[in-house]
């Protein structure tokens, strides 16, 4: 058993620490924020994140995460449960003429969600009882200890702190999220610089928090992601009769930077049938902003050789993208399992075989989820960007015009809704789900010739006259 260092007590940090403390680890926790949790029914009102950018704004956690907490951390469910998550079915919530009866196998598109406090703050009640896990905060990492390792390469062990001593340790998990200073660290350290694909995800967020004023919560009448002409908006339930709404369009579109006074974001969701009775609430928030998001992956491993060893890296600082999709979660505690499972197999002082090991895990288990979620993004961003123009999108990519026949033929055919709502909470693939005999002639006979936007709602033009208003 190892004694090992989780960067990064947020989401994917906790979650990272349980699952190998319950695994017979030793597992610090450090994190930056010095304000310790509150109780979760607290922490929406209580609690403050400055060093999570993303800490205010909407989330929606997806059946792909539900289910592997129940398999792996199901006290974490019950803690959340407890305080006033949302339990819901992805299928349920549609009209019952668009699903048709609820069956059986809907049940693997249960969820459970809440606002992003509400969650973290659960999860860190449940680490902090769970034997083998202690959580440090207000301890600001600076860099990395390290030795000379194999061929010169240095061997990370532990970590440097402000104001204090190092904190060492057998292994390190960067959980640091988007603002992982991994890669400077690294380099300080004497390590060649981890390869980096990098770009702006070319995206802006506007969102606001409500709250129910009945203690009910908006009917669900299609997706809750919707894809419009030149934005995309989200509708997301969550914890104690609360929900969010997100208006998500390109960050070159300077015409619809006015949506960031509260008037102006109402008016203008109030033009989309199928989202303005979501604007009956009690407003929690101003319209909050979320621009300038990096599509981003790392690897540790260049050229067959570990740029160092003795450090690894999970979750979204490993590789993150546009949040939009909401898959960051469920990707990062795919991520963590796979790295639990292999600590199983590999000891931490077999440094050089745990790194090659986990970068190849790494490749094969996750790196495709990163990969779709960027080639959607790209997409997506390509065609508000022609919208934004005024021009048709055009593409040779034929999975694209397959992907926009799905979209189209689920909102007509139940069994196509329940296949869409698959691939949505990431418990399928196109490849897997297209390899079904007959399903892609269905879509390609029901999605094939739809309007690019078949949900209605307004056009740019009229968009653009509210908020010029």
């Amino acid at each position: 058993m190892a004694r090992i260092i989780v960067l990064g007590a947020g989401i994917g940090g906790l979650s990272t620490a349980m699952l190998l403390a319950r695994d017979g680890h030793e597992v610090t926790v450090v994190e930056r924020d010095p304000a310790p949790a509150p109780p979760a029914v607290q922490a929406w009102d209580d609690w403050e994140r400055r060093g999570v950018n993303q800490f205010r704004l909407p989330h929606f956690m997806l059946p792909r995460w539900r289910a592997q907490m129940a398999e792996e951390l199901p006290d974490g469910l019950a803690e959340l449960m407890a305080a006033g998550a949302l339990e819901v079915n992805m299928v349920g919530m549609l009209p019952e003429a668009r699903r048709g009866p609820l069956r059986p196998s809907d049940a693997q598109l249960d969820t459970v969600t809440a606002r992003r406090p509400v969650l973290e703050a659960a999860l860190a009640a449940v680490a902090a009882r769970t034997p083998g896990v202690a959580i440090e905060r207000g301890v600001g990492v600076t860099g990395f200890c390290s030795e000379p390792g194999v061929a010169g390469r240095p061997r990370v062990t532990g970590v440097l702190v402000e104001g204090g001593p190092a904190i060492r340790g057998d292994l390190v998990v960067d959980c640091g999220g988007r603002r992982s200073a991994l890669a400077s660290w690294l380099e300080a350290a004497g390590a060649r610089r981890p390869v980096e694909e990098r770009e702006d995800c070319g995206f802006v967020y506007y969102s606001r928090h409500y709250r129910s004023r009945t203690g009910g919560r908006p009917e669900v009448r299609t997706n809750l992601i919707q894809h419009y002409d030149s934005v995309t908006l989200l509708t997301l339930p969550a914890d104690n009769g609360t929900w969010s709404l997100v208006i998500t369009t390109s960050s070159r579109d300077r015409a619809l930077r006015p949506l960031r006074d509260p008037s102006t974001f109402d008016a203008a969701l109030a033009l989309y049938p199928y989202a303005a009775h979501w604007l009956d609430g009690e407003p929690l928030t101003g319209v909050d902003v979320l621009a300038g998001i990096e599509d981003r992956l790392r690897r540790l491993v260049v050229d067959g050789e570990p740029v160092a060893t003795g450090v690894v890296a999970v979750g979204d600082a490993w590789a993150c993208t546009n949040p939009s999709l909401g898959r960051g979660t469920s990707i990062g505690l795919l991520h963590a399992r796979a790295l639990r499972d292999l600590l199983r197999e590999v000891d931490p002082t077999e440094h050089e075989k745990l790194a090659r090991r986990f970068d190849e895990l790494t490749t094969t288990v996750v790196e495709p989820l990163y990969r779709l979620t960027r080639w959607f993004d790209r997409h997506r961003l390509a065609e508000i960007d022609a919208d934004i123009a005024g021009v048709p999108y055009r593409t040779d990519d034929e999975r694209w015009a397959l992907s926009k026949a799905t979209f189209a033929a689920n909102l007509t055919d139940p069994e196509i809704a329940r296949h869409f709502l698959a691939l949505a909470a990431l418990l399928t693939t196109p490849t897997e789900l297209f390899a079904e005999p007959g399903l892609a002639g269905r879509v390609l006979e029901l999605g094939h010739g739809a309007p690019a936007y078949p949900i209605p709602g307004p056009h740019r033009r009229d968009l653009l006259a509210v908020v010029a208003d």
